[in-house]
């Protein structure tokens, strides 16, 4: 069985049992492993007990239960947002934004390795959308300069890229932004974990938030499920008035939303979280600098490595292994082709664990250019 189609089962914190082997696990993103919190697992049983599984109906019809609202109100605090919009998948969220801009936007520009969301997210806009070179403040400028003057373009881009751990220059982006648009930022990988009260990349970057729309989703830094979008009362009355995969869909179960209260809390509460996770982040690249093995310097929780042949994926594979490491080996849509190694550093991952993992990425042979 590949690594693609493997059954996982987590039997801890930080390891899995994969071909009856116990490995360290640097797969998934549940960056502060608040998904096994003992007490965000106790606010989802007393959540379940309390409000059932399920609203059962869409929040503008019978399902508005007063639990999200009160989500709405902390994630908007723990963001430094004037208002939130939870939907019931991270991956609604852009959707969810898109639809309430048609007609309102011109023209899209989207950053060419943005997660698949924000592609089909693009589509709801009906108006022209371009694409520019990843990361690029200059390409984004000329593509900005080719529009007319009366132009009202929305700006896409994921603020911490999945793929390698990068971030977006939302500074940069910031200033090139005409005079009536706007900017979407998915910041699903960055929010909880980067900037220094970890309300994500817009922090990290030190950007003012009055004309982007944040969204985020709750499965990752927040170890629960479901998705948000952090912009003004304003926008956020348009796209629960607007928008049909929120008027359609029922919102995230109810217990769920209770244990993202519970996350939420201890996120805003204990800083030493972002403490260990950043510090276990810097212990991880030093160690591969050390060795020369190429890594992005950030303080981006996520490493990743492209194999350049089938012989790299397989040797990388049997010394991650040898070294104790579940290899995990992804393939995703926008991706390489043959996939890639991603790691994603947890603020629970004990130094002996990262060693194992730098370790072995340093020592396999990797192909001559």
């Amino acid at each position: 069985m590949s690594e693609l189609t493997a059954q996982l089962e987590i039997i801890d914190q930080n390891f899995v049992v994969h071909e009856r082997r116990r490995l360290v696990y640097f797969g998934g993103c549940d960056y502060f492993r608040l998904a096994t919190h003992p007490s965000v697992i106790d606010a989802l049983k007393k959540g379940a007990d309390q409000t059932g599984l399920s609203s059962s109906a869409s929040r503008i019809t019978t399902g508005n239960h007063p639990l999200y609202s009160r989500l709405e109100k902390r994630l908007a605090s723990h963001f430094g947002a004037r208002a939130a919009l939870t939907v019931s998948a991270g991956y609604l969220a852009n959707i969810a934004v898109t639809q309430s801009l048609n007609g309102e936007i011109t023209h899209g520009l989207i950053d060419e390795r943005s997660h698949a969301s924000l592609l089909d997210a693009a589509r709801f806009l009906d108006c022209p959308v371009t694409s520019f070179t990843h990361r690029d403040a200059n390409d984004l400028k000329l593509k900005l300069k080719t529009l007319p003057q009366s132009a009202k373009p929305l700006l896409m881009t994921d603020g911490l890229f999945s793929h390698d751990g990068s971030l977006a220059p939302l500074g940069a982006y910031e200033k090139l932004l005409p005079k009536g648009g706007l900017m979407l930022v998915d910041d699903a990988h960055g929010a909880g974990v980067t900037g220094a009260n970890g309300r994500g990349t817009l922090e990290a970057e030190d950007v003012n938030r009055r004309r982007i729309i944040q969204t985020i989703t709750l499965s990752k830094a927040f170890g629960c499920a479901g998705g948000g979008v952090l912009c003004s009362q304003s926008r956020r009355d348009r796209i629960a008035t607007r928008s049909h995969a929120f008027q359609g869909s029922t919102p995230l179960p109810l217990p769920l939303a209770e244990a993202a209260m519970t996350s939420t809390a201890l996120l805003k509460r204990d800083k030493r979280y972002r403490i260990r996770l950043r510090s276990n982040a810097h212990l991880a690249k030093s160690e591969l600098v050390k060795i020369e093995f190429p890594v992005i310097d950030n303080s981006s929780p996520i490493l990743s490595f492209v194999p350049r042949s089938a012989h790299e994926t397989k040797s990388l594979t049997r010394r991650l292994k040898s070294n104790g490491v579940f290899p995990s080996l992804i393939r995703y849509p926008g991706g390489p082709k043959n996939g890639y190694f991603r790691f994603a550093i947890s603020s629970e991952h004990s130094h002996e664990q990262i060693r194992a993992l730098t370790h072995a990425l340093g020592a396999f042979p990797r192909d001559a250019d």
